[in-house]
């Protein structure tokens, strides 16, 4: 079984910190424009979110039917599955990509005659971020952070540890 190189904890955390790293840069566009009743293309604000796409290698390999797997017992209460055939994905070989998604919904129709953006029956559209749930979304996407961070440091802390043996 083959899992992997050295550093494939970095990759994985790495990978982890940039996908927290550009939902908070996302975030905090929407936090930015929350109260914009006009963009560009003259429509209200509309909140965007991050949705990951994980496209990995063909060459995964999978579990062989059951009549390929072969036991090997030193002794008869320790059973150990070999299989040859299996790998685990290596992580240089799934590519993350990120794709910005629009929401689509209204925001709310507020009555404001003399707003410039306002419509021919007085109502503006807001924009449709809610700052309580970006918030939240902040929150979750720093502690993610701090996460991916920590099993960074833990990796670099085991191979700094095993030279010194």
């Amino acid at each position: 079984m083959e899992i992997g190189g050295t550093y494939n904890s970095f990759n994985i955390s790495s990978k982890g910190l940039s996908l927290q790293r550009k939902k908070m840069d996302i975030i905090a566009q929407n936090i930015a424009n929350a109260e914009s009743t006009r963009t560009e293309n003259g429509d209200a604000y509309k909140r965007k979110s991050i949705k990951p796409i994980v496209i990995e290698n063909s060459n995964k390999g999978t579990l062989p039917p059951q009549n390929q797997i072969r036991l090997s017992t030193t002794k008869p209460e320790h059973i150990m599955t070999v299989n040859k055939n299996m790998t685990i994905s290596d992580n240089k070989s799934a590519d993350l990509n990120l794709e910005v998604v629009e929401d689509k919904s209204m925001g709310e129709l507020i009555f404001m005659p003399n707003h410039p953006d306002a419509d021919q029956n007085g109502f503006v559209e807001s924009s449709n971020v809610n700052i309580i749930n970006e918030m939240v979304e902040m929150i979750e996407a720093t502690r993610n952070y701090e996460a991916n961070l920590k099993a960074l440091n833990a990796s670099k802390e085991m191979i700094k540890d095993s030279l010194e043996i």
